[in-house]
């Protein structure tokens, strides 16, 4: 069941260099929300303290509220292991498990949360993954072969078959198509679209056109200069960002006349 999310007063840190300032915005469920703006902004740094990511790294943590349907992410009783569960992550090169056959790779997050799984309970749960990711007709005959000899673009839909086989209610997706070749990025945002009826999806994407492509909503975060925390300048359906925003910086970036 995908869920909306609520951000509210949202301060970013690593150590104490603060790199995200004062976000509030909803993230509505079973759409597609995509984060623009310039390269150091913030933008996958957000995406990432929305699963709790970011505070892999030593000394990074947030002030301010992420509460998915109302549960907050961040309270002390929550496990970030189950955060991670609930909400899935795509990253921007496809990182198949080199080890692990396709079969292995979509099990692999079920393997992580010690799951016992039957093997008739397996092959469905592969089945149905690679389905979802628009895969299974190009590797079903395959599936003991290894992740990495597929195509990139496959790669990646691999591994958006490996997030959503623990039947994630989020979906994070870091520019997932900035490696791939156009015809693969097509096939990517197809399948995006197919899942948004499924998923809350929150994508980080440099391409405008990709954003006016594939979100329903579109948030523009910028800076103000190097050392600056990253901002969220405007939130506003796609349409009315790509037309007529409300924010002159918006309207500035998407433009073409910065960043």
């Amino acid at each position: 069941m995908a869920k909306s999310i609520d951000v509210s007063d949202l301060n970013i840190y690593y150590g104490d260099f603060l790199a995200v300032e004062g976000v509030n915005m909803t993230i509505p469920a079973r759409s597609v929300t995509a984060l623009i703006g310039p390269s150091g902004c913030g933008k996958s740094t957000f995406l990432r303290s929305l699963n709790r990511m970011h505070e892999v790294l030593p000394g990074a943590h947030v002030d301010g509220k992420v509460l998915i349907d109302g549960q907050s992410l961040y309270d002390p009783s929550v496990d970030p292991v189950e955060v991670r569960r609930m909400v899935g992550m795509v990253f921007q090169r496809p990182n198949p498990f080199p080890t692990m056959s396709i079969y292995e790779n979509v099990l692999a997050g079920m393997r992580l949360n010690h799951q016992k799984i039957k093997k008739a309970a397996a092959d469905d749960i592969v089945e149905r993954a690679l389905k979802a990711a628009n895969l299974w007709k190009e590797v079903s005959d395959r599936l003991g072969k290894p992740g990495m000899g597929l195509s990139g673009g496959q790669q990646q839909r691999l591994c958006i078959a490996r997030a959503i086989a623990v039947q994630p209610q989020v979906l994070l997706m870091d520019e997932p198509c900035s490696a791939l070749d156009p015809i693969s990025t097509s096939a990517i945002e197809d399948l995006i679209h197919e899942l948004k009826t499924d998923y809350t999806i929150v994508i980080v994407t440099h391409n405008m056109q990709q954003a006016a492509r594939v979100s329903e909503d579109t948030a523009f975060f910028n800076i103000a200069g190097a050392g600056k925390p990253g901002k969220l300048i405007e939130m506003n359906s796609t349409k009315k960002i790509f037309s007529v925003p409300d924010e002159p910086a918006t309207e500035a970036y998407i433009s073409g006349r910065f960043g």
